[in-house]
């Protein structure tokens, strides 16, 4: 699976975590930025990991910042970007089994190393269940056609 990641100068060392994560897991990471941690604004690196994820070039994308909530309300700006902000193992897994969220926005400041570890293994494997989830996710994507 490729999977692009990005943060703010707050998730960067979360960042750079969970880029070996997911090559350990044998993924292909990319790494959209930034490339230290001097101050960014977040809405730059949610736009680039969600426009990868809206135009298929990423299967998912995961952001960090200091809650996980600033990425995921810039991410879910973009067409076919389900961003959910996940804080445990529950909610990691829910959000791929019933939201097919293909972004996973987390926090910097709030999980332990030993969690986000957890949480990245079960949201990369768990599988969307479809049925009547999909029929939900339907009008969602329905959501985002002009009115």
């Amino acid at each position: 699976m490729k999977v692009a990641i990005a943060s703010d100068h707050r998730g960067y060392n979360l960042k750079t975590r969970i880029l070996d994560k997911l090559v350990t897991l044998g993924h292909e990471a990319v790494n959209f930025g930034p490339n230290d941690a001097t101050s960014v604004d977040y809405p730059d690196f949610a736009a680039k990991v969600s426009k990868a994820v809206a135009d298929h070039e990423v299967d998912r994308g995961i952001l960090i910042c200091g809650t996980g909530m600033g990425m995921a309300i810039a991410a879910n700006k973009f067409p076919g970007v389900r961003a959910t902000p996940c804080h445990d193992e529950v909610t990691a897994e829910m959000s791929r089994r019933h939201n097919d969220a293909n972004v996973l926005c987390l926090s910097a400041e709030l999980l332990s190393d030993h969690l986000v570890d957890r949480m990245i293994e079960i949201w990369i494997q768990t599988e969307f269940e479809g049925g009547r989830h999909a029929r939900r996710i339907k009008k969602i994507s329905d959501l985002e056609q002009p009115r």
